[in-house]
Formats: structure tokens, sequence, C-alpha cells
């Protein structure tokens, strides 16, 4: 498969991911992005920051770049009670219950970081695949393992998250 090739797949999934997010949250209402169908179940607006935030993350770190989180001041809008380099991974039921964000304010910084992930993709050289990007795990991890991983990542939260949706529209 040749650069270009390898470029426009994965740009097709961090596409679809982008897509789906747009979805979830279009016409979504704030009850609905914070409502739990239990006491510690995800939040759509918890699901939809952390996919995000581990995309902005992961695609930043394994290319070298800067995070739109704090970059772009996406911080500072949601304001949240966690340090800057917190992406989700971990929290427990009470932390998930304070990322409150709005349908806007969540698709901002999905697009935001849709872009970055797009523009770096779109650099990309076959070649780069097979970079370590992460060596505390064994085997290491390669640039196309990470992007695969968050392409994973990103697709299950997504759809959680059009789950949760669904649920709370019919509670």
């Amino acid at each position: 498969m040749t650069a270009t090739a390898t470029s426009d797949m994965l740009i097709d999934a961090f596409g679809r991911i982008r897509e789906e997010v747009a979805a979830v949250l279009d016409g979504v209402t704030s009850s609905h992005l914070t409502w739990r169908p239990d006491p510690d179940a995800n939040t759509i607006a918890w699901l939809v920051w952390h996919l995000t935030r581990v995309q902005d993350d992961h695609v930043a770190g394994a290319f070298g770049a800067g995070q739109a989180w704090t970059e772009e001041g996406w911080a500072d809008r949601f304001g949240l009670p966690f340090g800057p380099g917190e992406i989700g991974y971990g929290q427990d039921s009470r932390a998930v219950g304070r990322v409150e964000a709005g349908a806007e304010l969540l698709g901002g910084y999905h697009e935001a970081v849709a872009a970055r992930t797009i523009a770096q993709l779109g650099r990309l050289e076959e070649s780069d695949l097979a970079r370590v990007v992460d060596k505390r795990w064994d085997p290491p991890v390669t640039l196309a393992v990470r992007l695969v991983s968050v392409i994973s990542d990103d697709l299950q939260h997504v759809g959680q998250a059009a789950f949760v949706r669904g649920l709370a529209e019919r509670a």
C-alpha cells in the first residue's frame, strides 16, 4: 500500500469517528448529555470528552506534536477539575459526573482534534508506520498500532454514547 493509500484509509477511519460524534451531538439536550442509566454509568458528555482527549493525546504524542487541549485553550474553556494531562483513563464514577459540557463545546473540541489528526495523517509516509511511538509496552507500540488502537477505542466510545443517547431519549 502506498503512503497516499494508507493516509487516505486512516483519514477515512478518523472521518467516520468525526461523523459519528457529530451525529451523537446533533440536537442532543443538555440533560441527555449528563444522563446516566445508573449511578456508575458513563455519560454522553464524558464519553465524547474522553474519546476526543484520547485522540488528541495519543495522535499528538505519536507525531511529536502539541495537543489542541492545551495549545488551543480547550482545557480552559471546559474548566474541568482535572489536570491538563487527564484523558479519562481510570476515572471513577464521581470524576465522570464532573464532565459537564454542552454539545457545542464538545463538538468544537472534537472538530479541532479531528482537523489536527487529519493534518498529521496527510503528511504520513509509509515508513512512518513502523516507527516505535511507545516503548513502555512489550512489544513496543508502533505508529500503525497506536493509530488502529485510537480508532478502535474512539469507535467503541462513540457507539456507547449513541446507545446512552437512545436510552436517555426513551427514559
